[in-house]
């Protein structure tokens, strides 16, 4: 069914790097709008002005784009509601607290603004966790109320969090589970406002593979990386694995798929489907997925996500540009991560390349390979065109005239060419290195490996 007034936010705060559960928050919330014909809205949440920095914006606003998350409200977009930022809306701030005083509501205790919160439970009607109630602990029991606006004038989260939704009009909030205890009080907020709170949906928590909550200050560095998009933008994921990946922590299609159309799981995605047990975050099962994203690109886009991740030395240069995109035409197929395209092309940007020992050991230490990667030259040399289908043919023929078996040319050949003993399709490989440089490397593999 179409939603067409439905209303979401993501409301990160510019305090550190963006952790991966808040970017599963804001996948979940631009699904929901986009399943909907919602808005998706970006409210940045910058009131805690000490650890506020300028760079941590950079990196929300960068992060989200990197996946691919539009949004339609906020920073950067037009927009009925703003500012987007909170640190500007401090005079709509005022206005709803001044509002809470008059209907007594709020009261000033020490220079702090309280709030009178109700002395009865409050259930929150969760569309994901179900019918909750919270009841007052003890400490609450005796004094329920709390601080909406601090002695120093600065407003809290739970009072900016509630004006705010209320002013921009949000119909749903999609939030990590850790909210939840917030939660009550909000609704209790929105009541004393006279609105009626919005929908609720919590969704579960990210854990790291060993059940820890997954954190940004684990003291386990290896943990910590974990926590951050930009490990893995740094690493070489795609954007297309990275958000199918994320989109299947704490959801399902119900058809056991895992590769999934990012058009396909917004036709798909709702809130009632989103599970209620917490997701381990599985980094072999993402690398698998990245490596089916990069098989399966187009080659525009593959080399448009490769670029930061090779070839410095090249851009700019047009003259590079079909060779570039034969070299990256040609690796696409081998690579799990784009960290990875260094040592997979480095050998066709340079003839300073080093040879593996062990695939020298392997493929180079018989006493015939310089004299048959020297005949090998030769027969290379005669082919009338430099094309895969040639040289495949031309080195199978030169086999049988030796009467030895096609591995005991192809292993020291690729060794003598690349100085690795695995990479792409060996002729193929020869036939983007060109016909000059493909001779003068076997060349030199017969000076190199002569017994």
């Amino acid at each position: 069914m179409r939603r067409v007034n439905v209303r979401v936010r993501f409301a990160p705060s510019p305090t550190g790097f963006l952790h991966i559960g808040s970017v599963r928050t804001a996948l979940f919330n631009w699904l929901y709008a986009r399943h909907t014909g919602g808005t998706f809205v970006l409210r940045i949440e910058d009131t805690d002005v000490a650890r506020n920095t300028p760079e941590s914006l950079r990196t929300i606003l960068d992060g989200l784009k990197w996946l691919g998350l539009d949004w339609d409200e906020g920073p950067d977009r037009s927009g009925n509601f703003g500012p987007y930022f909170q640190s500007q809306r401090a005079d709509v701030y005022k206005r709803r607290v001044n509002e809470l005083i008059d209907k007594g509501m709020a009261y000033d205790r020490e220079g702090a603004i309280r709030f009178k919160m109700t002395r009865q439970p409050i259930a929150v009607p969760d569309l994901i966790a179900g019918g909750v109630l919270r009841p007052l602990n003890e400490t609450e029991m005796l004094d329920p109320d709390f601080v909406i606006v601090r002695s120093d004038g600065n407003p809290v989260f739970h009072l900016v969090n509630v004006v705010d939704d209320i002013e921009m009009k949000i119909t749903h909030v999609i939030r990590g589970e850790d909210h939840l205890s917030n939660t009550p009080k909000h609704i209790a907020l929105f009541r004393a406002f006279g609105i009626e709170p919005p929908k609720y949906a919590h969704i579960p928590m990210i854990l790291n593979p060993d059940g820890t909550k997954m954190s940004k200050s684990d003291p386990d560095p290896a943990k910590a990386r974990l926590a951050s998009l930009q490990t893995y933008v740094n690493d070489g994921y795609v954007p297309e694995a990275m958000r199918n990946y994320l989109c299947l922590l704490g959801w399902s299609p119900k058809d056991n798929r895992e590769v999934i159309p990012i058009a396909d799981v917004v036709k798909l995605f709702d809130l009632p489907q989103i599970l209620r047990t917490n997701a381990r975050f599985d980094a072999a099962k993402l690398t698998w997925m990245n490596g089916e994203y990069i098989r399966a690109m187009q080659l525009d886009r593959f080399i448009e996500l490769a670029r930061p991740f090779s070839l410095k030395s090249l851009e700019g240069v047009a003259s590079a540009e079909p060779y570039i995109r034969s070299v990256l035409g040609l690796v696409k197929e081998k690579l799990k991560l784009l960290n990875e395209l260094p040592d997979w092309t480095s050998y066709f940007f340079t003839e300073e390349y080093p040879f593996d020992p062990e695939a020298v050991k392997k493929s180079c230490s018989s006493p015939q390979t310089s004299e048959r990667l020297t005949k090998l030259a030769g027969k290379f040399a005669a082919v009338a065109s430099w094309d895969a289908a040639s040289l495949e043919a031309s080195l199978k023929a030169l086999a049988a005239e030796l009467g030895v078996k096609t591995g005991e040319l192809i292993h020291p050949c690729r060794v003598a060419v690349s100085g690795k003993s695995a990479g792409p399709s060996l002729y193929h490989l020869l036939e983007v290195l060109g016909r000059e440089r493909v001779l003068a490397r076997l060349r030199r593999g017969a000076q190199k490996f002569r017994p």
